[in-house]
């Protein structure tokens, strides 16, 4: 049976106001997370899915006895984060949730130069005036990210331990100082080309009738240099990315190596007396550092997840709306689930059985995909976006399982839509006693030809009901057919909606 409540556990950021048909909303079993707090922590996101390969099985036994710090980077190439982008995050989070340390690093510099990695072509310049927007907004978005999601996941009854803290810091910081003669004199002996030359990204893109430019070819070392300095200033000895990333994660473990091998001889070289005083240094050098990556993001249909795809969900509500989220993964396939709702949530494991079983029972009710989807929003956007996004969903798309509120004013759904810039006004002169072609034409912006032939073709219908409009396109719309003199809804087709407020 699933588990659930009345007493709604409340999350991070957002006032919330309950209706009777929300608080019987799945609640994650917290017995049962508690229990997986206990776990091994890489076996466990290993079950969950969420590692593809490690740079050393050693990672597993300090993840249990040591206190880790841990980084994973995104370069501002847009103005949001993407659901790509949050896999390593949430790598971070299962780490910071059981009391290790995590940096969300934003690359303000290496966003300068561009990563080729997983990429067939260069990437389009951007001016800088939009790479320091992006970065800011990112930058923001990590810490937010990160944060928000400890808080949540303690609020589920996860025993988050104190010593759990979090970071964010712009590698531009670092490297705005830096000049090249600098660089060269004193790193460049510790980089080796036939290394780079063999790294995949590099071997596709030599190989390809783009080629690589001297720009691209060198990010690996800036990313590698990016660990070096935050193992030297931060302590971080993990490095989370996806699994393109595998390349420029290994060029910085090799780097960091080389890097440790010069400074031991370095200390040998000075008096005990200076010795001492590096004594904390030479403790750092002692650490061994590891690479995780995740794997690959891909809908359905095996295609890879992100913007230069053009399928890309944001994280930020104002370039991705929170409905628009909830909704991609109401859509989400039943073959799907257990791998989504693995990586994507916090639910035990055992309760994922739970909801799967009861999904299968009848999947036209889509109980795993509203539960999926609850949790993803909640995760990302919190309480209050999450439920007006629940009620954006049963109103446009009802379901059994989930039908359209009833006990919910009007007023109270017209800011709900407003809210999500969903919501067109309309004034009552212009589409009282009008033809429903030139409703749709009012409210959708179409040409009165093409809703005329939406009309004729019975695809256009209207209210909760989804009454379907007259095909002879002689009716006219009267004001009783309004959702309490002031709300109309318009379907055009399976999927697309026009809602309209009548002034």
């Amino acid at each position: 049976m699933l588990t659930l409540s009345r007493n709604l556990r409340f999350g991070r950021r957002d006032l919330f106001y309950i209706s009777r048909r929300f608080n019987s909303s799945f609640q994650i079993d917290a017995t049962q997370l508690e229990l997986e707090s206990k776990e091994e922590l890489i076996p466990h996101l290993q079950k969950r899915g969420l590692i593809d390969s490690i740079s050393s099985d050693d990672l597993r036994k300090f993840a249990q006895k040591t206190q880790l710090s841990l980084y994973c980077g995104a370069d501002p190439t847009a103005k949001s984060l993407h659901l790509g982008n949050l896999l390593p995050l949430l790598i971070l989070v299962h780490f910071n949730i059981r009391g290790h340390s995590v940096v969300g690093l934003v690359g303000g510099a290496t966003g300068k130069v561009g990563d080729p990695s997983g990429r067939s072509s260069e990437r389009t310049a951007m001016d800088s005036e939009t790479r320091l927007d992006n970065t800011s907004r990112i930058k923001f978005q990590l810490a937010d990210f990160l944060n928000s999601s400890k808080d949540y996941v303690k609020s589920l009854g996860f025993p988050v331990p104190d010593s759990s803290k979090t970071e964010v810091a712009d590698n531009f910081d670092w490297w705005k100082g830096v000049g090249l003669l600098e660089f060269l004199a004193n790193y460049g002996k510790y980089i080796r080309v036939n290394s780079m030359l063999g790294r995949e990204s590099i071997k596709a893109r030599l190989s390809s009738d783009a080629g690589i430019g001297f720009n691209e070819f060198t990010y690996q070392i800036l990313q590698a240099y990016d660990f070096w300095h935050l193992y030297k200033n931060n302590n971080v000895t993990v490095q989370v990315g996806g699994n393109d990333q595998w390349g420029n994660i290994t060029a910085g473990i090799d780097f960091i190596s080389r890097m440790k091998s010069f400074h031991s001889k370095d200390l040998k070289s000075l008096s005990k007396e200076e010795q001492e005083k590096q004594n904390e240094f030479k403790k750092l050098l002692e650490k061994p550092v590891f690479g995780l990556t995740v794997p690959l993001l891909t809908t359905a249909s095996g295609q890879k997840f992100g913007k230069s795809m053009g399928n890309a969900v944001f994280i930020d509500k104002n370039v991705t709306p929170s409905f628009e989220m909830y909704n991609y993964f109401m859509k989400s396939q039943d073959s799907e689930l257990e791998k989504l709702l693995k990586i994507f949530t916090f639910i035990p494991l055992k309760q994922i059985d739970q909801i799967l079983e009861e999904h299968s029972k009848d999947p036209s009710l889509r109980v795993g995909q509203r539960i999926l989807a609850d949790q993803i929003t909640r995760l990302i956007h919190g309480e209050l976006e999450t439920y007006n996004a629940s009620i954006i969903a049963s109103i446009l798309f009802p379901t059994p399982e989930q039908p359209y509120p009833t006990d919910i004013k009007t007023d109270q759904i017209l800011k709900i839509f407003e809210d999500a810039n969903l919501l067109k006004k309309i004034s009552k002169s212009d589409i009282i006693d009008k033809k429903f072609s030139e409703v749709l034409s009012k409210a959708s912006g179409s040409s009165r030809t093409e809703a005329r032939n939406t009309v004729k073709s019975g695809g256009l219908y209207f209210g909760y009901d989804r009454a379907r409009a007259d095909p002879t396109d002689s009716v006219l719309l009267t004001e009783d057919l309004l959702i309490d003199g002031k709300l109309l809804l318009l379907r055009v087709g399976k999927a697309k909606y026009h809602i309209v407020e009548i002034l």
